[in-house]
């Protein structure tokens, strides 16, 4: 057990929305034992309101691509070294990274070498891609928190620690969606289609997907005039970029934010939906959970694309699929993401009920796999690495 009377200090780095959720639910747990301990790093707006404290704004982690990061290099590098020398100072009895995996295993691996206990939480697609990766992140990482089953059996066959914690956002949301509650609050029609297009939360992901996806959303305006259209802005800058793409493609759409409607609208607005038409990520994990029909997008920079091809090594990009280990819902990746086929697919969804009744059944199996009471599980494997004195792998 911990001999020390100071409070407990856990280091935290979430580089986007996905990771900030996840975050705020370990927090959550963390501080009902510990209630004096402090959280400390890059938190997002979740992680915040349950105690966080950041040393950066999250936005600036949120850069997607290979080709991308580029552009970023020496400024995420200049964050990264100014993390390690605080969270050393801070003396952290933990570092836990979230997700983004390029930027905290590397993070990870300099603070092990000064002695502070390691976490992943979020397990990277090493077993899709870049296999080798494996003994980088086995030198780094103490503990692996996996989301999926999948995960752990690739970790155990590699001799890595590795917890299934579930996915928290599987045990926070029900079994049923209330799609008409959903669509009462959102002020919508109750019974004319609702169609919701996720472009993504990245300001690079918005200005790749948005143009097919709101040309998508035109045409299939045109076959269904009183169909509706919504779209989350995380933020107020996603809306601006998002309102003027629109005006751009001539799309009659409504777009939300995270301030008019409060931290889940992307949730809300999928659940008042009839199909989901959304970039690839964990949206994908909650549209399943809401147990909606949906049409997954995914469109890099063309280098970017070539390099994730060659080195793959996954059947599918989206988390239903890959759960499934099967192809339940369509994916639309780079060239095949054309506004003539994202209409297609989602015209057969609305046009084939009896479809959505088969695939709903297999995401209510796949929504009890995942639960697994995410926070406390993960929570509890990462106390017991800090209190196991043996445990410095």
């Amino acid at each position: 057990m911990q001999t020390t009377q100071r409070p407990l200090v856990f280091g935290l780095v979430a580089g986007e929305v996905s990771g900030d959720t996840l975050g705020a639910g370990l927090i959550r747990v963390l501080k009902q034992q510990y209630p004096n301990a402090r959280f400390v790093g890059i938190c997002g707006s979740q992680m915040l309101a349950e105690g966080g404290e950041t040393w950066f704004p999250m936005e600036r982690l949120s850069v997607m691509g290979l080709v991308e990061v580029l552009g970023r290099i020496k400024e995420l590098f200049a964050i990264r070294a100014e993390l390690e020398q605080r969270f050393v100072t801070e003396k952290v009895d933990v570092f836990i990274g979230i997700d983004a995996p390029d930027f905290n295993i590397g993070l990870a691996a300099k603070l092990k070498a000064q002695g502070i206990k390691t976490v992943h939480y979020v397990s990277p697609s090493v077993w899709a891609w870049r296999q080798g990766r494996i003994h980088k992140i086995k030198a780094a990482i103490d503990l692996m928190l996996c989301l999926l089953p999948f995960e752990k059996q690739f970790y155990d066959q590699h001799q890595l620690e590795a917890v299934f914690v579930g996915h928290p956002l599987a045990d926070s949301m029900p079994l049923q969606n209330d799609t008409q509650a959903a669509r009462q609050q959102l002020q919508l029609s109750t019974n004319q289609p609702v169609i919701a297009l996720l472009p993504g939360s990245r300001g690079g992901e918005v200005s790749r997907l948005a143009e097919p996806l709101f040309a998508a959303g035109l045409a299939l305006q045109k076959k269904y005039p009183t169909a509706q259209f919504i779209i989350p802005a995380i933020n107020r800058l996603r809306q601006q970029q998002i309102e003027a793409l629109l005006v751009e493609s001539g799309l009659q759409a409504t777009v939300l934010t995270a301030s008019s409607m409060g931290a889940s609208v992307g949730r809300l607005v999928m659940a008042a939906a009839d199909v989901v038409v959304l970039a690839s990520g964990t949206a994908t994990l909650e549209a399943m959970l809401l147990k909606k029909p949906m049409v997954v997008v995914y469109k890099l920079h063309w280098l970017t694309y070539l390099i994730v091809k060659l080195l793959s090594h996954a059947r599918f990009i989206s988390l239903p699929n890959l759960l499934a280990n099967e192809a339940l819902v369509p994916e639309l990746v780079q060239q095949q993401a054309s506004a003539e086929n994202i209409a297609r697919a989602s015209q057969a969804w609305l046009e084939h009920p009896q479809h959505i009744q088969q695939l709903q059944q297999r995401f209510d199996d796949l929504h009890r796999l995942l639960q697994a009471d995410g926070s406390v599980t993960a929570a509890k494997a990462i106390l017991k690495l800090i209190n196991n004195p043996m445990r410095t792998s």
